[in-house]
């Protein structure tokens, strides 16, 4: 007994238990953490396309080796892509805001530049550079299979925390210094999963960390829910809110009357002339 408790008092022991603890935490954590949605697998092939697509494309304003091109003031041409992650790349250019038209506050949706196999390539280029997101694999995207409860949780986290900028219903809205909130009609699910892990543009970054893979497929499955409901009450006006709806009524109710108004007013001099 004696024994015992000179071992327990040893300097040491202190240091001990304080290993053991952290040995146990990591080892939990490993086991409990949320696995990363990775499902893309590259070859040398795969990487060695995209850097020839990268050179000819993207270079000239991300750098030879991605590391971006600064300007005279301090600003840059195009920012550094080690560490974004095949999920960025694939967001960007599978949603042709990459490569931009013309240097503006914010590259807008349109048409791709690059087929699918070319995106791929050059996101395994990037994705081979440093670690970054990766391309969400096919099960945190099919949001069909999603429950009740699984919708719930979704809409509550998107009104939380997204209609600040994409309204209620996803429609998007107006931002300070020229940029907006795009609208989420007609977005993949694989490009709003993207847009969430990488953080386009002025959107905040939300890892695995802050939410699930399998959250993020619940908000997805919510943005699609409300897409797909109709117009109960008639004409929609877009979804962006009640002073648009009040606009629309301004503009097109009371607009409409007071020219129907006016027209009746110009009739009516016109067959007075008439009869004189």
């Amino acid at each position: 007994m004696r024994t015992l408790s000179t071992r327990r008092r040893h300097p040491l022991a202190g240091l001990v238990v304080l290993v053991l603890g952290l040995v146990a935490a990591a080892g939990l954590w490993s086991a409990l953490a949320p696995k990363p949605a990775q499902a893309e697998q590259y070859t040398a092939r795969d990487v060695e396309a995209g850097r020839e697509l990268f050179l000819i494309g993207c270079a000239s304003c991300h750098g030879q080796n991605a590391e971006g091109i600064t300007t005279k003031d301090g600003g840059n041409y195009g920012p550094s892509l080690i560490g974004v992650g095949a999920a960025a790349v694939d967001f960007q250019v599978g949603t042709g805001r990459m490569p931009m038209a013309q240097s503006a506050p914010q590259a807008p949706r349109k048409a791709p530049e690059y087929d699918a196999e070319e995106t791929r390539q050059l996101s395994a280029y990037i994705a081979s550079l440093a670690p970054g997101p990766a391309i969400p694999a096919e099960e945190y995207l099919n949001y069909k299979d999603v429950d009740v409860e699984g919708l719930r949780e979704g809409g509550e986290f998107f009104r939380t925390n997204c209609t600040a900028c994409h309204n209620s219903v996803g429609a998007g809205g107006a931002l300070p210094n020229g940029r907006y909130a795009p609208t989420l009609k007609g977005v993949s699910a694989k490009h709003i999963y993207e847009a969430m892990v990488t953080g386009p543009q002025q959107m905040p970054v939300f890892n695995d960390d802050l939410i699930t893979p399998e959250d993020k497929r619940n908000v997805i499955a919510y943005i699609k829910r409300v897409q797909e409901q109709p117009n109960y009450g008639g004409l929609g006006g877009g979804g962006l809110g009640p002073v648009v709806d009040g606009v629309f009524v301004w503009v097109l109710g009371i607009g409409g009357l007071i020219g129907f108004a006016i027209w009746i007013g110009a009739h009516g001099a016109r067959s007075k002339k008439k009869k004189a």
